[in-house]
């Protein structure tokens, strides 16, 4: 019935569609196993790619070739650059999606991918014969052979989904969780654990009072994604809001306490820390009167409406009577009740940084089984995975990204070095290079590696050389070129900025915190060099980086060497955490419990971040 492939990937999330399109784009023949098809790419949780350090991420993986970003362009409701009042390097695209047609959009794209079959059936199995993989066996007893085979099963191995006191398997509402795969790994000598994360209600918009709700637009001049001319950015976008809770709300949550999985001691497993339940947040943050709440809309026609900030395991009628004490939320009608779901992962540091498992060769994991959260994460490790299954079979040497190269390469990094024990998330502060990282340049950055290997294609590639061959010229206009007094003092008064006293160089004028890029286009001669030159949007933002933040990046290169060379000072014993206000509560729990001896075991422990080390240096006169 089936020949032998490839690469084999069993499950069709963001990690298994990703990693199904690289492989398949390289070339290899490809099988994606699922067990539903209709739910290819399926938004389980919110409607929305990106976010803070995520959208440099979903960069990333389009510059690389990957088709999140194209995707998410194609099926955006709204659009949002989040942290602009910031450096560019904290800058990160966030859209709000279409559900049904993201998926959809996705198993489209798929279909159209070349080298790539489709199988609908649930794997059961795994075929492992002196610690290498020989493919999979599906619930019907069909065994399919292959080279490789990446696994991206994200909540469904050995799924448990929590309500109240009411419990049953699943992988997610409305779907059968997966067994046989944990058992054979185990078999095989996997270390595995379990995790839980979970989701608020959907409700019917409808039944909400907006006019009691705070209006959330996107931005007035929206980006996209993806650096592809194959997208363009929206014309027209929805409204998100925002409402908050009460006290009166944590009462009646409260009241679900002794009901609640979390609580009453049947959910054993840890959750993620940075999007914690709505009774974890008030048991966790009794003192707040208060907490956000985001009411985003599920797509462009539907009535259905995702509740962002009130994700919970709390019995049904508590969270229906919760609901309705919420601005807004009065008449609320119910979709579905949040729920909690427990499943299996297997720790990171189980794998090699190709993603590749140490103990059976030619077996890769990405996605949620390596204890990640969140569509990107999920979506990198799926295209590396695919990247590194390909190249495996076609005996090529692997593709390994660096810290300072990509998001993608910390991600990596900090799950193969530091393992993981609560679902990980990324954050611009895990990364010691983020000003190197910024969502604006990943085309820079990884769009030529992406070329090297045959993914990414060549007009990907002369239309990212084109977009910085034009900024660098740009700031070599600058670098060149004088402004008088007469035409420069009048911008820079009505910036409050220190007048010049004589003609100066441009460059030295816009490198001034206060000048931004509306205040270039009223020099004249930028204006008309921007006229004749045809110059973009992108190209102009690429240069006024180049100009402004310079001097940021070579301190961070600098602060970078003097990370490494004192990479093994000696923490003394009895050192006091608790006394760094500004380090973060996560890191002075860690370094608290596991005591470390050096900078570099602190370094790497899973949750102190690389801006805590710095300040922990500080505070040790170092």
């Amino acid at each position: 019935m089936f020949n032998t492939y490839d690469v084999i990937i069993v499950g069709a999330g963001h990690a298994g569609c990703e990693a199904a399109a690289a492989a398949a784009n390289l070339g290899c023949s490809t099988l994606l196993v699922t067990m539903s098809l209709q739910n290819i790419a399926q938004m389980s949780c919110n409607p929305a790619m990106g976010g803070i350090a995520k959208g440099q991420i979903v960069r990333e993986i389009d510059a690389l070739g990957g088709y999140s970003g194209i995707v998410s362009d194609k099926t955006a409701v709204q659009f949002k650059m989040l942290n602009k009042s910031k450096g560019p390097a904290m800058w990160s695209p966030r859209v709000q999606s279409d559900r049904m047609r993201f998926s959809e959009e996705w198993r489209l794209m798929l279909e159209r991918t070349p080298n790539l079959d489709f199988y609908q059936e649930m794997a059961k199995g795994l075929i492992i014969k002196n610690n290498k993989i020989e493919g999979i066996v599906t619930s019907l007893g069909i065994e399919i052979k292959a080279k490789t085979v990446i696994l991206t099963n994200g909540t469904f191995l050995n799924g448990l989904i929590h309500i109240g006191d009411k419990q049953f398997g699943g992988g997610r509402a409305g779907e059968s969780a997966a067994f046989g795969i944990t058992e054979d790994l185990i078999k095989a000598g996997f270390e595995s654990g379990r995790m839980k994360t979970g989701t608020p209600p959907r409700v019917d918009g409808r039944s909400l009072d907006y006019s009691k709700m705070i209006e959330e637009p996107g931005d007035k001049n929206p980006d996209k994604f993806s650096y592809s001319d194959e997208t363009k950015p929206l014309t027209k976008q929805k409204l998100c809001h925002m409402t908050y809770t009460s006290l009166d709300v944590h009462d009646i949550l409260r009241e679900g306490f002794d009901r609640s999985p979390m609580f009453n001691g049947r959910i054993k497993s840890i959750g993620p820390r940075y999007c914690p339940s709505i009774e974890d947040k008030i048991n966790r943050f009794a003192d707040k009167e208060r907490h956000q709440l985001f009411v985003e809309p599920e797509g462009w026609d539907t009535v259905e409406v995702y509740v962002n900030g009130f994700s919970t395991s709390l019995p049904e009628d508590i969270q229906f009577k919760a609901l309705r004490s919420v601005a807004g939320f009065e008449k609320v009608k119910f979709f579905r009740p949040g729920y909690a779901i427990e499943y299996d992962y297997f720790p990171p540091t189980q794998l090699k940084h190709t993603l590749e498992t140490k103990l059976v060769e030619g077996l890769y994991f990405a996605g949620q089984i390596n204890g990640t959260t969140g569509y990107e994460e999920a979506a990198s490790q799926g295209l590396m995975a695919g990247i590194n299954a390909a190249l495996k079979v076609k005996e090529q040497e692997p593709m390994i990204l660096k810290r300072d190269e990509a998001y993608i390469g910390v991600l990596i990094d900090d799950l193969i070095t530091k393992g993981t024990e609560e679902p990980y998330r990324m954050f611009t502060s895990r990364a010691e290079y983020r000003t190197l990282l910024r969502q604006d340049n990943a085309d820079n950055r990884l769009t030529p590696k992406s070329f090297a290997i045959g993914l990414a294609s060549e007009k990907r590639l002369c239309r990212m050389e084109e977009k910085f061959a034009a900024s660098d010229k740009m700031v070599a206009f600058f670098k060149e070129t004088s402004i008088t007094m007469a035409e420069t003092n009048p911008i820079l008064e009505a910036k409050q900025s220190a007048p010049i006293v004589q003609s100066d160089k441009m460059f030295k004028v816009f490198s001034r915190p206060q000048i931004d890029l509306e205040d270039f286009l009223k020099f004249e001669k930028v204006a008309n060099y921007v006229t004749e030159n045809k110059l973009d949007k992108e190209i102009l933002e690429q240069a006024e980086i180049q100009v402004k933040y310079s001097g940021y990046i070579e301190k961070e290169r600098n602060n970078a060497d003097k990370l490494t060379r004192l990479e093994d000072v000696k923490i003394p014993e009895n050192f006091d955490y608790n006394k760094i206000k500004s380090m973060s509560i996560e890191a002075k729990q860690k370094l608290s419990k596991i005591r470390p001896v050096t900078i570099s075991q602190a370094s790497r422990i899973s949750g102190v971040s690389p801006s805590d080390v710095s300040v922990l240096l500080i505070h040790m006169g170092r």
